[in-house]
C-alpha cells in the first residue's frame, strides 16, 4: 500500500504523501490531499487479526474513525450487489445496514468492513471510482447534482 501511495503521489502537485496522523491534518490544513502511506501506523497500533478478511477498506475504516473523517471506498463497481454484479439474479443495494452486511459471503468491500462500521458506529459510501465527478459530489456534499448509483452503509 504504500508503494501505491508513493505512485499516486507522484502523480499529482496537489497531494502530499504522510506517514502519521498528525501530518494528515497538518497537510488538510493546508489545502493539499494527504495520501497516507500507513505501514508504519498498522506495524506500531497493529489493530487487526493478520487475515484475508482484511484490506485498505478495512485499513480505511479503522483510519478514518481515528481521524472522526467521512469514509468513502472507491472500488470498480458501482456499490454493494446482492451477488456478483454480472450475476443475472444480482441486485443493487442503494442503503444497507452494516449488521446487515455481516450476513453476505462477497461483495465489493472486504468481510471486516461491515463489523468495523457497526463497531465505530460509522457509516460509509461505495461509488465507483472509474468515474471521479462521482468520487468529488460525495466528498463535496453535492450527491443530488448528479445521477448516479452508489451504497450508502449505516454503521450507527
Amino acid at each position: 500500500m504504500d508503494i501505491i501511495a508513493k505512485l499516486l503521489n507522484d502523480k499529482f502537485e496537489f497531494t502530499k504523501i504522510v506517514y502519521d496522523l498528525d501530518e494528515v491534518k497538518k497537510i488538510a490544513n493546508l489545502n493539499k490531499i494527504p495520501i497516507l502511506a500507513c505501514s508504519k501506523i498498522l506495524k506500531d497500533l497493529d489493530p487487526f487479526e493478520h487475515s484475508w478478511n482484511v484490506s485498505s477498506d478495512s485499513i480505511a475504516a479503522y483510519v478514518s474513525n481515528l481521524l472522526e473523517a467521512k469514509l468513502l471506498i472507491a472500488t470498480n463497481v458501482d456499490g454493494i450487489y446482492t451477488r456478483k454484479p454480472t450475476h443475472d439474479m444480482s441486485n443493487f443495494i442503494d442503503e444497507i445496514d452494516a449488521k446487515e452486511l455481516l450476513n453476505f459471503d462477497e461483495t465489493s468491500v472486504d468481510l471486516m468492513l461491515a463489523e468495523l462500521l457497526s463497531k465505530f458506529g460509522s457509516n460509509c459510501f461505495v461509488v465507483n471510482g472509474n468515474y471521479p465527478e462521482r468520487v468529488l459530489s460525495i466528498i463535496n456534499n453535492n450527491i443530488d447534482a448528479y445521477d448516479f448509483q452508489y451504497t450508502y452503509i449505516r454503521g450507527d
